[in-house]
């Protein structure tokens, strides 16, 4: 169960992924929207900045058409006639013919100013500063194209109904200028000024995403002569908002230097492209600056459908990438989910389930083979958990069978001592033979139970690391021609054979004589034991080294020096260190019956302590399980090995007891056995006799 504030791991990656990839997708569409932006206006830059080239030149090009045609206008011959019916047809026709929109062509005399012919109402006044030009050129009879003025005039006053067409386009044509050309009569003297007006600019209704802007016209000192807004013209470009723009945008047309720039004009932002040209002015050195501008909104119309399309990309790429993103972190999720799964059912821990290894994933497969694999280890040592537990359980089973045995083994022999001792203290023996027989018997008991102490006594020594062995150079023939003597009696007493003519005659090994001692009566009397018919064979066999490696000792004739080293029962020779020396040589002493025999698989169970085929107090044989722990652990102290060996029960047993063999420098090995083995030998039984005295004090206590 998911604890507070914790996730799954597909809402998990499912987040990240998203988190991750919608960000760099509205990214990835704000860079591409602003760069669509920034190309729609790089081309109103360069569209502008054309129109504006255009609308230049189309300025030039009218003025010097209309100077040509006034011109050759006012040099015609009609002027000399004396006619104003002549003058009238004539300048109505050239009103006509000229290809430029004119608003008015007017005939007025110069000496009183009057209007000789008109096509308007309005007045088209002549400078006297131009007329006196005129007449200090007198007695020309051609017309120098120097001579013609031109001037701007301001927007026309209302006109009367018969100009009633060319005033309805008024308030759509800009930039009106005032050509005057002098005519001269035939004699050369000024007479007349013939004038006309004309606006170059019309204003033509620009439809959206047009990019050839609206005409602006500004003179050098920042004049405003042509303008989308009609009551701006006139104006100073410093009385406007964006003043300061304007300013930088004449100096840099006036320069030459080409840009682009965003114009604020009555609260509406504008894109404009400009340029310059040299001003049509009569006898003016200044420039004017055209300007194509268009509002933001136009530029960008095209932006619109960029932005739908954009918008629409946009939710599809989402709904795609949310798609997507469910897709994988599905694919990702779905083989971390089963692996979890299988972790938490506990159940399958104990049956033969595998983990699935069919992942698409190739780390996952590999977290599945790791998984499974600690599963494996799980169950193995869930096993050895259990295995152990079941082998604690039967080793306290064990302890309190041999609690139980112990003591019972305990009371038995005491009970006959205290029966002994008490038929005599009571006198109830009938001569001293029977005396001597019940305290015979009495020592037999405590002999008995002293060797039961001291098995107690060793295997607490064993398991506490206390235990040690004094070893010592003696003759291993002559130990076991001993024990031989001590168990031939009971051996014989249940007519058992006992076979013993397979021994060597001298066997020099390093041991502790009474621990040595103890293990054989132990294995001997164990064989004794458990035989009730047949026989038991104890032999000796010295092995070399194309049988066994075992540890070899070094003597020489003054100082007993033993190098040890541990090699294991199946015969793998580990190096030595040091000097140590390996030697060929050593003897197993196989103690061979014809008994019950053991189950194989209790075999490996028997050299543990408080083990035995059957512990019940009620089983035939006696003893405590004791005997063999304390052999393994003596003899091993010694450098040796113990085995036990059975083909099943009712089959008999072999028990080995190897000894690595002494091999003797300087001394003859009979004088060295001589000499050592009979004092060692001599200091056996007062141990045994002073702990009978202890255990006997203690009982009576």
């Amino acid at each position: 169960m998911a604890k507070p504030g914790q996730s799954s791991f597909r809402r998990v990656l499912l987040s990240r992924l998203l988190l991750l990839s919608v960000p760099v997708l509205l990214l990835g569409v704000y860079v591409t929207y602003r760069k669509a932006r920034s190309t729609l206006l790089d081309t109103a830059r360069q569209n502008l900045t054309e129109s504006a080239v255009r609308k230049g030149e189309s300025i030039q090009e009218a003025i010097s058409a209309l100077q040509a045609n006034l011109l050759t206008a006012s040099q015609a011959i009609v002027f000399r006639s004396q006619s104003s019916t002549g003058y009238q047809q004539f300048i109505n026709q050239l009103a006509q013919q000229l290809p430029t929109p004119i608003n008015c062509v007017q005939l007025s005399d110069i000496q009183t100013q009057d209007i000789v012919s008109s096509t308007c109402n309005q007045s088209l006044p002549v400078s006297q500063q131009v007329i006196s030009q005129w007449s200090s050129q007198q007695g020309e009879v051609s017309v120098d194209p120097s001579q013609i003025d031109v001037t701007v005039l301001p927007p026309l006053a209302p006109s009367t109904p018969a100009t009633k067409e060319a005033e309805a386009n008024e308030d759509k044509s800009q930039l009106p200028l005032l050509l005057s050309a002098p005519v001269y009569n035939a004699e050369g003297q000024l007479q007349y000024a013939l004038s006309l007006c004309s606006t170059l600019l019309q204003s033509k209704s620009i439809k959206p995403g047009s990019l050839s802007g609206e005409p602006v016209v500004i003179t050098q000192a920042g004049k405003i002569l042509v303008h989308p807004i009609a009551q701006e013209v006139g104006r100073n470009i410093n009385q406007e908002l964006d003043s300061s723009r304007l300013e930088s945008l004449v100096e840099d047309a006036i320069a030459g230097r080409e840009s682009f720039i965003h114009l604020d004009l009555d609260g509406q932002e504008y894109v404009a492209g400009y340029t310059a040209i040299e001003s049509p002015i009569s006898k003016s050195d200044q420039q004017w600056i055209i300007l194509a501008v268009t509002p933001l909104e136009s530029a960008l119309i095209g932006l619109q459908d960029i932005r739908q399309v954009l918008f629409i990309l946009t939710c599809g790429l989402i709904a795609a990438s949310i798609l997507a993103t469910i897709y994988i972190s599905r694919d990702l999720a779905r083989p971390l989910e089963k692996l979890r799964d299988c972790a938490l059912h506990e159940s399958q821990l104990h049956s033969n389930y595998r983990i699935p290894h069919t992942f698409k994933i190739r780390e996952i497969n590999q977290l599945a083979e790791a998984l499974d694999g600690m599963f494996e280890r799980l169950k193995h040592w869930a096993e050895e958990l259990e295995a152990a537990w079941k082998e604690a359980q039967a080793a306290n089973r064990l302890k309190n069978e041999f609690l139980a045995t112990t003591s019972h083994e305990l009371r038995t022999p005491l009970n006959g001592i205290i029966g002994c001792l008490r038929l005599v203290k009571d006198g109830f023996c009938d001569d001293r033979e029977e005396e001597l027989d019940f305290l015979q018997r009495a020592d037999e008991a405590a002999i008995h139970l002293l060797n039961i102490i001291n098995d107690v006594l060793d295997l607490a020594k064993l398991e506490s690391g206390k235990l040690s062995v004094e070893v010592e150079l003696i003759d291993l023939r002559q130990l076991i021609d001993e024990v031989i003597h001590l168990q031939a009696v009971s051996i014989k007493s249940k007519g058992l054979e006992f076979n013993t003519k397979n021994l060597h005659e001298k066997l020099p090994v390093l041991a502790d004589p009474a621990k040595l001692k103890q293990v054989l009566i132990n294995v001997i009397g164990n064989s004794a034991k458990f035989t009730d018919s047949g026989s038991i064979t104890v032999s000796t066999q010295i092995e070399t080294a194309s049988d066994k490696t075992q540890p070899v000792v070094n003597t020489d004739d003054s100082t007993l020096v033993a190098n040890v080293s541990t090699i294991p029962s199946n015969g793998q020779v580990t190096e030595n260190q040091g000097t140590e020396e390996l030697l060929p040589a050593q003897v197993v002493v196989t103690v061979k019956d014809t008994g019950i025999g053991i189950d194989p698989v209790q075999q490996s169970k028997l050299f543990r302590p408080f083990v035995m085929v059957d512990g019940s107090t009620t089983r035939k044989y006696g003893g405590t399980g004791l005997g063999l722990a304390i052999s393994r652990n003596l003899i091993e102290l010694m450098g040796g090995t113990i085995t036990l060996f059975s083909a099943g029960e009712g089959q008999g047993t072999t028990v080995n007891i190897s000894l690595p063999l002494v091999e003797t420098k300087g001394q003859d090995t009979d004088e060295q056995l001589d000499s050592e083995s009979p004092s060692q030998l001599s200091t056996e039984l007062p141990k045994q006799q002073d702990s009978i005295g202890e255990i006997n004090g203690k009982i009576h206590n």
